[in-house]
């Protein structure tokens, strides 16, 4: 496949988005204090190397959907109570950070669908839509085991 000017810079918006998810994911994992929350992070980090890796191929024409990603956990237990902490805090900060990444990129993700003119592609991204959206929906789950979120 053969991508057009828009598509190629489409993309690298987006392989800019994942690059900075997979660096937040990665630093928050090193400053998460829950032991669930940092390895949370670290397997969000894999998935999101699985779509760089995806936008590359597409990048570079490949339009065949590429393996499937990491498993996350997504079963949490209370480790915060509803008390605020300076550790439930730094965690939920956290977060909070990552949950407003996964909106903004899930929100280029949709964009970028209706940009591109060939079905594989737009199959491939709206995939990736999917996982980001459901990355979210982890978080949050995660914050209101937690009594992170209101």
């Amino acid at each position: 496949m053969q991508l057009t000017p828009k598509e190629s810079s489409l993309i690298k918006d987006l392989k800019g988005q994942e690059k900075l998810c997979i660096d937040k994911y990665q630093k928050h994992s090193s400053c998460a204090k829950d032991e669930q929350l940092k390895t949370l992070f670290t397997q969000l980090a894999a998935v999101e190397q699985t779509h760089l890796d995806t936008l590359t191929q597409l990048e570079q024409g490949n339009t065949a959907m590429g393996g499937s990603a990491p498993t996350v956990n997504k079963a949490f237990s209370a480790k915060y109570a509803m008390a605020s902490n300076p550790d439930k805090d730094n965690d939920c900060f956290l977060c909070s950070d990552v949950l407003a990444g996964e909106k903004h990129v899930s929100a280029l993700y949709d964009t970028c669908i209706f940009e591109f003119r060939d079905e594989n592609a737009r199959n491939i991204l709206n995939h990736i839509q999917k996982e980001e959206q459901e990355h979210g929906k982890i978080i949050y789950d995660y914050m209101t085991v937690n009594s992170m979120y209101s």
